[in-house]
C-alpha cells in the first residue's frame, strides 16, 4: 500500500518560471519531481497547494506525493529530498498523511505576504527579495484602504486576462500593511486567490494612495469588476507564499 507524503516547502523563486512543470522552462516542480524520481528510481508526481508565477517566492508552499518506500521514516523523506534538490529549494518538513489528503483541494486558506522598501534605505541583500519603490504612503492611509478587500467580494478587477477561473469571488480574512526595519510587508490571508491577485491588489493600492485616493477609491474599483479599473501590477519578486491552512485532522503542523 502507498503511503501520501505531504511536504512543506521553501524556496527562492528568482530563478523559475512557476511552480508549474512548464515546456522547455525550469520550474519548481519540474525540479521537485526529479528529486523524487531520483529518490525512488521511478517518476513519481508531486501536487502543490499553489501555483506561484515565476519569480515568486515561498515560505511554506505544501505539497504532497504518493511512495510505496517503507523502510524511511516520513521525516527522513525531508533529507533525503534536501540532498538531492539545489540549495534554492528546501524542504522544511515532511510528515505522513492520510491517503485522502490532497495539498490543493485540502487547502482551507493561504497566507501571502509581499516586501516593499524605499529605494535608497534598503540594505542590498533584501533586493532580488523585494519591489523598490521611490516613495511609500503613510502605513495608516494604506491600512485603511486594505481594509476595503477584506470579507467575500467578486475580485474580477484584481485578476489578470486569461484567468480561467469560473468563481471570482474570494473572501480576505485578514489585509495589514506593517513596518518591519527597513521593509514594509503587506501581509494577507484569504480562502483562497485569483491568478496574480495578490500583486494586483498590492499595486493597486500603493498606486491608489500615491494618487491621492482612498478607502472609497478601493471599493469603487471592487464594484467596477473591471481589470482596466484598477492600477498596475506589482513585480513578482517581492512575493511570498508563506503558508497553506490545513484543518488539524491531516497532521500538517
Amino acid at each position: 500500500m502507498k503511503r501520501n507524503i505531504a511536504l512543506v516547502i521553501s524556496y527562492d523563486g528568482t530563478e523559475y518560471a512557476g511552480w508549474q512543470r512548464q515546456n522547455n522552462q525550469r520550474s519548481v516542480q519540474e525540479t521537485m519531481e526529479t528529486a523524487l524520481a531520483d529518490l525512488h528510481g521511478v517518476p513519481t508526481a508531486l501536487t502543490g497547494a499553489g501555483r506561484t508565477d515565476a519569480g515568486v517566492h515561498a515560505l511554506g508552499q505544501a505539497g504532497n506525493f504518493f511512495t510505496a518506500m517503507d523502510t524511511i521514516p516520513d521525516w527522513q523523506f525531508r533529507d533525503a529530498l534536501n540532498a538531492r534538490l539545489p540549495r534554492d529549494i528546501r524542504i522544511l518538513k515532511s510528515r505522513e498523511v492520510p491517503e485522502s489528503f490532497h495539498a490543493r483541494r485540502c487547502a482551507s486558506g493561504r497566507h501571502y505576504e509581499y516586501h516593499i522598501a524605499e529605494g535608497r534605505s534598503c540594505p542590498a541583500h533584501f533586493a532580488r527579495f523585494l519591489w523598490l519603490v521611490p516613495r511609500l504612503p503613510s502605513l495608516r492611509l494604506l491600512n485603511e484602504m486594505a481594509g476595503a478587500v477584506c470579507g467575500s467580494h467578486d475580485f474580477t478587477a484584481f485578476t489578470a486576462a486569461g484567468d480561467s477561473s469560473l468563481n471570482f469571488t474570494r473572501e480576505i480574512y485578514h489585509a495589514v500593511f506593517l513596518s518591519e526595519g527597513p521593509r514594509t510587508l503587506f501581509r494577507i490571508h484569504g480562502n483562497a486567490f485569483l491568478w496574480r491577485m495578490v500583486r494586483s491588489l498590492l499595486g493597486t493600492l500603493l498606486d491608489t494612495a500615491l494618487r491621492g485616493g482612498g478607502k472609497q477609491a478601493i471599493q469603487g474599483i471592487l464594484e467596477a469588476k473591471d481589470r482596466g479599473a484598477a492600477g498596475p501590477t506589482a513585480p513578482a519578486r517581492g512575493l511570498f507564499l508563506s503558508k497553506v491552512d490545513y484543518g488539524p485532522e491531516w497532521g500538517i503542523y
